[in-house]
């Protein structure tokens, strides 16, 4: 019974794919909505994504990595009987990470003036940071839960719980910006508009902990011990060392993915200070760190499944030495991810001007700068998927080291670029961070590639894995330009724009398979062709005299 509900490899990543494409879809409803809100626009999201991105490094200090840790020490707990020392791994979790949370929390509260002030030098971000530092405190808790249900193999919490945490926040953000718009009117409330926004993430963490707690006290009202097959009642320093140790990689990585958006934080407002007013420096930095990321990351959902997925199939397939399932999946996901990045960043590359009038018409600027960022996006999913393969292999240092030296690249261009006037070169300015970007994400990417190629020696046919991708993105992006042209003298530009999306994907897919990408082993790991093919077979049979 227990393997019937196992499911495969694909439909794991359809089912993750899924459910990340619905928390994206949500964040960018709410981002849309901020941005074509009157009084808050480029210069709002600039204050309201300074504030978050502090947040976020110090959130990724105390939670990230956590789940993942205490999942695994649990669920070794559990496969030895030892429910009770489960049980004492979550208590010991649960009491350090509430300390951490409430010392970041604390920090964030009353270093809020002088983060405002001397780092991100945007004084109005100050509320947002007060308001957004109980955040930390319970999304430190809410990782412990997580990780205990994933201990216990149920991941049913862990997505509902996110599912839940977005749409509140989506709800909230929009309610309390409409209610101080309506109480207190748009003139000079940018700043409070951000906090009012920020509010909604301390909400929402808030009413997603309360679900988590509903969740592990019903779970633990009717827990049955019975007789325990063993109990070593471990010290507690012993404990949080052990979840030091495994959270740390991952944590790492995520402070380093953190930072990355932290040096546009630091750099661009204040090198852009050299040659504009501070007032539309912020305007410039809120393009960058608002639409400009939000449109670029969320192709990046699509593909993160696979990141995902990669872990634990190759961490399994590993210790019972299936070399060739390991090279047969890390070769497929690979695939699949330049299939899914590359003709995103053709697409948005070619039609960058065309989305975001459609998506943000009260503030549609920053064309140029979408151009170049979205130049990243295929760099950034084969990065995702051989971290993935990495981490499954048990290489967690080298995604680590890989991201490492992209940051700190970043951060030379950074410096260098941002006070260039792009009048005098065209990748000055904003520009430049968003170039600096792409080539953080080109150097990490080439460095865990080249490790993963020398731990699992896999042969990547450069026909199929670069040569075709390019044709089929080149004959949709050359599609897509000629229908656009075509529609756009009919119809709304709107319409027009939709209309070729969706008809460059159809044409994209129908050249994958006119040239033949996959082969049929790699067919049948797609759910909907295996199902539909295992369907055909069986009514041929049934036919048979």
């Amino acid at each position: 019974m227990a393997d019937n509900k196992k499911q495969s490899f694909m439909q794991g990543i359809i089912t993750l794919m899924l459910s990340q494409v619905l928390i994206k879809a949500l964040g960018l409803f709410y981002k849309l909505y901020l941005t074509n809100k009157e009084g808050f626009g480029d210069a709002g999201n600039a204050i309201y994504n300074s504030g978050f991105q502090i947040y976020a490094l110090l959130l990724t200090i105390s939670s990230i990595g956590v789940p993942n840790a205490v999942a695994k020490l649990i669920s070794e707990k559990l496969s030895v009987g030892d429910s009770l020392g489960a049980r004492r791994i979550f208590k010991v979790a649960f009491a350090f990470f509430s300390i951490v949370g409430f010392c970041g929390s604390v920090f964030l509260f009353f270093g809020s003036k002088v983060i405002a002030d001397k780092w991100l030098q945007i004084p109005e971000a100050r509320l947002s940071l007060m308001i957004l530092a109980p955040s930390i405190f319970f999304v430190s808790l809410i990782s412990v839960f997580r990780g205990y249900f994933n201990g216990h193999e149920n991941m049913k919490p862990m997505a509902k719980s996110q599912a839940i945490e977005q749409f509140t926040k989506t709800v909230c953000t929009i309610v309390i910006v409409e209610a101080i718009c309506y109480f207190i009117g748009y003139k000079d409330l940018t700043s409070i508009m951000a906090a009012g926004a920020n509010l909604a993430t301390s909400i929402a963490t808030l009413m997603c902990l309360i679900y988590l707690v509903g969740l592990y006290n019903k779970k633990e009202k009717n827990e049955k011990f019975g007789k325990l097959k063993i109990y070593r009642r471990e010290r507690v320093i012993h404990i949080v060392k052990k979840i030091i140790v495994i959270a740390m990689p991952l944590t790492l990585s995520a402070i380093l993915g953190s930072l990355n958006k932290n040096i546009d934080s630091f750099t661009v407002v204040r090198g852009l200070k050299n040659f504009m007013e501070e007032e539309q420096a912020k305007i410039q930095y809120g393009i960058l760190s608002g639409k400009i990321d939000t449109l670029v990351t969320f192709p990046l959902s699509f593909n993160i499944a696979f990141a995902t997925a990669l872990v634990p199939a190759i961490s399994a397939a590993k210790a019972i030495g299936d070399i060739h399932s390991i090279k047969k999946r890390v070769s497929f996901s690979i695939l699949t991810t330049i299939l899914i990045g590359l003709p995103c960043s053709v697409g948005m590359i070619i039609f960058a001007g065309q989305i975001l009038k459609m998506l943000f018409p009260n503030a549609s600027s920053g064309e140029f700068i979408y151009q170049i960022s979205s130049i990243s996006i295929v760099f950034i999913t084969i990065e995702q998927t051989v971290n993935g393969a990495l981490q499954g292999l048990g290489k967690v240092n080298v995604p680590v080291i890989a991201l490492a030296i992209g940051v700190f690249v970043k951060l030379i261009l950074n410096l260098i670029l941002v006070r260039i006037n792009p009048n005098n070169f065209v990748l000055g300015g904003v520009a430049g961070a968003a170039f600096a970007t792409v080539v953080c994400h080109i150097i990490s990417a080439s460095i865990s590639f080249v490790a993963l190629m020398k731990n699992i020696k896999i042969k990547f046919n450069i026909i199929k894995f670069l040569i075709k991708p390019i044709i089929a993105s080149t004959i949709m992006g050359l599609s897509g330009i000629y229908m656009y042209k075509l529609l756009n003298c009919i119809i709304l530009q709107n319409i027009a724009i939709i209309l070729t999306i969706i008809f460059a994907v159809v044409i994209y897919i129908a050249t994958l398979f006119l040239i033949r990408i996959f082969n049929q082993e790699e067919l049948y790991m797609i759910p909907l062709y295996s199902k539909t093919k295992k369907l055909r077979n069986k009514i041929q049979k049934t036919r048979k005299p």
